[in-house]
C-alpha cells in the first residue's frame, strides 16, 4: 500500500525522539533531546511552540490534570508547566553519574512513569530503567542497561515490552499493575541488522507492536506472540527514532527522526533528517497514551 509521508512542520531536529499526541488540544508534542526542547505542533491551528528544558530532554509524559509534563531531562525528573515553561525539579536518581542522561520513556497504566538512562558514549552498560509513582517515588527497575529505549505494555496490562537498542531484540516481562513490579524477563523478538536498531516502539489496538529503526528507513509491525514481523513502512530518512498513533481516531502514524552524524553528503541523500513526519490514513488504529497520575 502506497502511503503520503509528510513532515509536518519544517523544523529539523538534531536528535528528535519521543512523540506524543495529546487528545485534549490536538495537538503532537516531540523533543529534540540535544537542543534541550520539547516542541508542541498544534495541528488545528498549526500554531508550533517550544519549550526551553535547560538540560537534555530525553522523554516526557502528559500528566492527568493536563497542565503539566513530567519529563526525564540529563539531571533528572521535572515538572513543566505547560503554559509559562517554568521548571520544577522532582529529583535525579543519577546525580552520581554526569556521564549518562535520560532516554525514552512512558507512563504505564497506572500512571506511574518509566524512562531509562544511557551512557553518553551509547556504549557503556551504565545505564538503568526507573519508575517515579504519584507520590514522586522513584524505583530502580534493573541495570546493565546501554541505550535504554522502546517501552510499551500489552492490551490486557499483564505485560511489559522493552528495548535496550544494541541488543537488537524487544524483551518482554510479567508485569503487575497494582505494584509494577515486573519478572520472567524472556526475548520475544529479533532484529536483523540489515533492518536497523531497535529505537522507539508503540502499540496498536490489535496488540501488535510498532517498532521505529535507526539506520533502517522504516516503521515495523510485529506480533509479540509469535515474533514475526508482519508489516513495513518505508521512512525517507535513515535514522527513525520515535513513533505514536495521534488524530481524532488514533489512525495518523506520528515518526520522529534524527539530523546528528549525517554529513553533508548524507543530507544531500535524504533532506528531510530530522523532521517529524506524519502518516494518515494508515490502516490501523493506536490507542491514547497513559497520563501521569498527579496525586
Amino acid at each position: 500500500m502506497e502511503y503520503t509521508i509528510e513532515p509536518i512542520h519544517p523544523y529539523k531536529a538534531i536528535l528528535g525522539e519521543g512523540p506524543v499526541w495529546d487528545p485534549r488540544t490536538k495537538s503532537i508534542l516531540w523533543v529534540d533531546i540535544i537542543q534541550s526542547n520539547i516542541l508542541i505542533l498544534n495541528t488545528i491551528s498549526k500554531t508550533f511552540e517550544s519549550i526551553e528544558t535547560g538540560s537534555k530532554v530525553g522523554s516526557f509524559a502528559l500528566c492527568d490534570n493536563g497542565e503539566k509534563i513530567i519529563a526525564a531531562l540529563q539531571d533528572g525528573f521535572v515538572f513543566i508547566n505547560r503554559k509559562n515553561g517554568l521548571i520544577e525539579k522532582i529529583s535525579d536518581p543519577e546525580i552520581d553519574q554526569p556521564h549518562n542522561r535520560f532516554n525514552d520513556g512512558k507512563c504505564d497504566p497506572a500512571g506511574r512513569f518509566w524512562a531509562g538512562t544511557m551512557s553518553l558514549n551509547e556504549q557503556d552498560n551504565s545505564g538503568s530503567l526507573y519508575t517515579i509513582d504519584s507520590q514522586k517515588n522513584i524505583e530502580q527497575k534493573f541495570d546493565g542497561v546501554t541505550i535504554s529505549n522502546g517501552l510499551c505494555w500489552s492490551l490486557d496490562e499483564s505485560r511489559f515490552y522493552y528495548i535496550d537498542t544494541p541488543t537488537m531484540e524487544v524483551v518482554q516481562f510479567d508485569y503487575n499493575k497494582e505494584t509494577g513490579h515486573i519478572c520472567n524477563k524472556k526475548s520475544i523478538i529479533h532484529i536483523s541488522q540489515e533492518d536497523g536498531f531497535p529505537d522507539g516502539m508503540t502499540i496498536d489496538n490489535e496488540g501488535m507492536l510498532w517498532i521505529a529503526h535507526w539506520g533502517g528507513w522504516q516503521i515495523t509491525r510485529w506480533n509479540p506472540s509469535t515474533g514475526k514481523i508482519i508489516y513495513r513502512i518505508k521512512i525517507p530518512v535513515s535514522k527513525v527514532t520515535s513513533i505514536c498513533f495521534g488524530g481524532d481516531d488514533f489512525s495518523e502514524i506520528y515518526v520522529t527522526s534524527a539530523s546528528i552524524g549525517l554529513t553533508k553528503v548524507d543530507l544531500q541523500k535524504e533532506p528531510l533528517a530530522g523532521s517529524t513526519f506524519v502518516i494518515k490514513n494508515t490502516g490501523f488504529n493506536g490507542l491514547p497514551l497513559f497520563e501521569y497520575k498527579i496525586s
